[in-house]
């Protein structure tokens, strides 16, 4: 089995139950930093299971992966773009909690509902 991703891949079969279940080998369990809950992506006729986890960014992987798998990435890139765009996910929420932190204080520019929408009696 080959996947073009930019990693050496690993493989191990694993048994599905009659309850649709496997078992995480404990060697993987431990290395990527599973715990109680797992994120299960498809796409490109591949299940890719990775740890939930509670790292800023994460938020919208899924999101990330749709957009890129419906763009037509697939494989390494879909792996390299993946990263470039997560990676910016955190600033730019850091950034729109900044902005509206010193909207809220009066010192940074913001706009009204006025602003963006324009008032009814606009002609």
């Amino acid at each position: 089995m080959s996947l073009a991703l930019n990693i050496t891949p690993e493989q191990k079969r694993v048994t599905i139950s009659s309850k649709r279940q496997f078992t995480i080998p404990q060697k993987y369990y431990s290395e990527l930093g599973f715990d109680k809950e797992a994120i299960c992506i498809k796409g490109d006729g591949m299940l890719i299971i990775r740890p939930a986890s509670s790292e800023s960014g994460g938020e919208f992987a899924e999101q990330i992966l749709a957009e890129l798998i419906k763009e037509g990435f697939s494989g390494e890139e879909l792996l390299k773009e993946f990263k470039i765009r997560q990676a910016k996910v955190r600033p730019a929420v850091e950034a729109m909690l900044e902005a509206a932190r010193k909207a809220a204080e009066g010192n940074g520019k913001y706009s009204t509902v006025e602003d963006v929408f324009g008032t009814e009696d606009q002609t």
